[in-house]
């Protein structure tokens, strides 16, 4: 099943995020793999316990896998759709809530993998608060965490946002090299780990991803199972008239 955080996981390593370029066309010295560090703890976004929010997700997703747009028009809100990217509000505001989710994910694009993502997010059930909109919830959801604490670990590393991610569940499985069958050496606890790029040709499997824990150690892990910071996030307003997608948070697809 098409997962949305792994999506975005397989979108930032094909961008290159994470996946350092060959030694030679670099032409530098090695780096020397990172250090311990303190561990960051978090709590994992819950499900959204609310029998018609899984109805409505189910409703989007139906309409997304039949790329039905007409359908998926009468799940937006009419007007007030936001889309927070960088550089403000992509949303035009004369423009329906439909157009603007269409140019949001790309699903004018028939060649575009727009109609693939929206479907993606209706599987996650997770839903968080959106801190600029108020009543508006966006899934996939947060993560809980202090977020001084994650600041003074990416200060101490000297690193940024997209260097970290967090496990999806408790006890992911770390396997010593790239191979999906290789011994496993380690499990994740609850708490964000660094990731690194991986000069070996193992670099371009684009299933698993090279991060260091806790301890300094270093090890690979699925990318279903890891997810990035600051998802794009699909989001949902309720009304009287039940739920209706009424934003995105994210650069969008390309158009």
């Amino acid at each position: 099943m098409l997962h949305i955080r792994s999506v975005q996981f397989a979108m930032l390593l094909l961008a290159g995020a994470f996946l350092a370029a060959p030694a030679a066309a670099q032409q530098q010295p090695p780096v020397a793999p990172p250090g311990p560090y303190k561990a960051v703890p978090l709590t994992l976004p819950k499900p959204l316990a609310d029998p018609s929010f899984e109805a409505f997700r189910k409703q989007i997703g139906d309409a997304a896998r039949k790329r039905d747009r007409a359908a998926l028009g009468k799940l937006v809100v009419a007007q007030g759709f936001f889309w927070e990217r960088q550089g403000g509000d992509g949303a035009i505001k004369k423009n329906s809530g439909i157009d603007n989710l269409a140019n949001a994910l790309g699903l004018n694009n028939k060649d575009g993998a727009g109609w693939d993502m929206l479907a993606a997010y209706t599987d996650d059930p997770t839903a968080s608060p959106s801190p600029d909109h108020k009543g508006a919830l966006c899934t996939p959801g947060d993560p809980e965490f202090k977020g001084h604490d994650l600041e003074a670990l990416m200060q101490k590393t000297k690193t940024e946002v997209p260097d970290w991610a967090f496990p999806v569940s408790d006890g992911v499985e770390v396997r010593a090299s790239a191979q999906s069958n290789a011994p496993v050496s380690d499990k994740l606890g609850l708490y964000f780990v660094r990731v690194v790029p991986d000069p070996s040709p193992a670099a371009a499997v684009a299933s698993v991803v090279r991060i260091v824990m806790p301890s300094g150690k270093t090890g690979y892990v699925s990318i279903d199972m890891i997810a990035p910071i600051g998802n794009d996030q699909l989001c949902y307003v309720k009304n009287a008239g039940g739920w209706k997608i009424g934003g995105y948070v994210g650069t969008g697809d390309a158009q």
